[in-house]
């Protein structure tokens, strides 16, 4: 009895108890309502009560038997019950628990003659059953409070990736450490089913002072965000993280300002695409220029009357999404792609639906990637600080803003395309059917899609795939996985188009 309760609790109790009984048993409340029930026969075989054979049968129509006698047990505040109807009684005992818990009360019911000391027998197992559901109970308490806990971390992370600061600071205050600025952000790829353990550790490795958001697209990854002031020590927590768990990976970002923390995301995903293919299973993202600053003034003040329609929509109704969650709703769809569904918390319909309308407000198709990487590169541009933004838009009536053609053909931004590209010429490699700028050019062309990628190059599906792969480790950035470097790749070879170093290009988005 006691080894039962303490390798399989208050389930593999009852079970042992209906056994005995050879009828059911089972766990209920003062209502009468079944909280766990099982139904074995003399010849040991059973069920839960969920099949659909004779004894599950038999153990609804106990459990019913046992409901029934449990209101009347309450409102008698009986100590014991024991009642006969038919072939069968019924005996009830009720559970001592702690002073601010009601406990259950144990159940059973069995035909008769009843086994030779079944009434001692169940006071006997009345304690061991109360200690289990107490421990359990306090388990379950204790796993909606990690729940929750899980919950607001990840709502917090959503408030700083759309820019939602002064709310993320309140939802985040009830919580610990609170969010330092300016940090650096980890993505670690756990080993499959580790992810909880991988968690402690990098909370133990990091003394607390990391914000730990286990990845609600991705079920294998963590996000840190870390205070950038760390020490020297507490710099190397990715490598570390590596070290300790087998099989881990980390990517890890530039120090960016707590505002930034999406781009902070995105490097540190480029980075763990780089990480997959070293022996130390750690990367650092490397730096690079940003083209939501090369773009400039003139960008913004583009990047205004792309997204004019979308921002100022008012919906016809209260309860239909508006211009800031139809925002949303676009950046974690460019980022994630299908996965926003998880990242956002709506149904696949739902997601589709309000791409259909962001696509009819700004006229734009968004199934072709040059369209996907004009808005990616508007959403960046207003999420960049300028300090003379304002003023440029009291300019607005003086001159119409540039088309993206425009705005690619700026120096900051040629120079910006072409330091993207030059790990292509710097692999060495012939332009041949092979060259990584063909392949990419292709994929990209192909609206980034494996099966006409292949078909175009001439070459099968995991063979494309493979060539992609080589081409993260040249780039150094990820293409196969969203947050994909897709879109950078191809407003870096429309600048280089528009500018004249290539003759053929994607059509522009204007």
């Amino acid at each position: 009895m006691y080894r039962l309760a303490r390798s399989g609790g208050a389930k593999e109790l009852l079970h042992w108890v209906s056994g005995r009984a050879a009828g059911w048993a089972g766990l209920l409340d003062g209502d009468g309502t079944v909280l766990h029930g099982v139904t074995r026969g003399a010849d040991g075989t059973g069920s839960d009560g969920t099949g659909g054979d004779a004894a599950a049968l038999a153990g609804v129509d106990a459990a019913a038997l046992a409901g029934e006698y449990a209101k009347d047990l309450s409102r008698l505040e009986a100590h014991s019950f024991a009642f006969d109807r038919g072939p069968h009684t019924a005996l009830l005992f009720p559970l001592d628990g702690p002073p601010d818990a009601t406990a259950p009360i144990l159940a059973v019911v069995a035909p008769r003659p009843l086994p030779d000391g079944l009434a001692v027998l169940l006071s006997d197992v009345a304690m061991p059953l109360a200690m289990c559901w107490a421990a359990e109970a306090v388990e379950r308490k204790r796993l909606r409070v990690d729940l929750a806990e899980s919950r607001s971390r990840e709502a917090v992370l959503h408030l700083l990736m759309t820019g939602q600061l002064s709310i993320a600071h309140q939802v985040a205050g009830a919580l610990r450490p609170t969010l330092p600025d300016p940090v650096r952000v980890y993505v670690v790829e756990c080993p499959s089913g580790r992810r909880d353990e991988v968690a402690r550790i990098c909370e133990e490795l990091s003394e607390g002072r990391s914000w730990i958001v286990r990845c609600p697209v991705y079920a294998r990854h963590l996000i840190l965000v870390v205070p950038a002031d760390a020490d020297a020590a507490e710099q190397r927590l990715g490598l570390r993280a590596a070290e300790v768990v087998p099989e881990c990976v980390v990517g890890v970002s530039e120090n960016v300002p707590l505002p930034d923390t999406a781009t902070g995301y995105r490097q540190a995903f480029h980075a763990l695409a780089v990480a997959r293919g070293l022996s130390e299973r750690h990367a650092r993202f490397g730096s690079a220029p940003d083209p939501a600053v090369a773009a400039g003034a003139d960008g913004a003040r583009w990047a205004d009357e792309l997204l004019h329609p979308l921002l100022a929509y008012l919906p016809r109704r209260s309860q239909d999404p508006g211009s800031q969650e139809l925002a949303a709703t676009l950046a974690s769809w460019l980022a994630f792609a299908s996965h926003a569904t998880l990242h956002l918390k709506i149904h696949r319909n739902t997601l589709a639906a309000r791409l259909r309308l962001i696509g009819e407000l700004l006229g734009l198709d968004l199934n072709r990637v040059g369209d996907q990487a004009a808005l990616d590169l508007a959403l960046r541009i207003r999420a960049t600080p300028t300090g003379s933004r304002s003023t440029h838009r009291e300019e607005q009536g003086a001159r119409p803003p540039l088309g993206l053609d425009g705005i690619l053909r700026g120096p900051a931004v040629r120079e910006w395309a072409a330091q993207q590209l030059r790990p292509l010429t710097a692999s060495g490699t012939s332009r041949t059917a092979a060259d990584p700028r063909t392949t990419l050019r292709t994929w990209l062309e192909c609206e980034a899609q494996l099966g006409p990628t292949a078909d175009a190059l001439g070459i099968s599906v995991p063979g494309a795939r493979k060539r992609l792969a080589r081409l993260e480790s040249i780039l150094q950035r990820s293409l196969l996985q969203a947050p994909s470097a897709r879109y950078d790749l191809w407003l870096a070879f429309r600048a280089l188009d528009v500018a004249g170093a290539s003759a053929d290009g994607a059509n522009g988005v204007r």
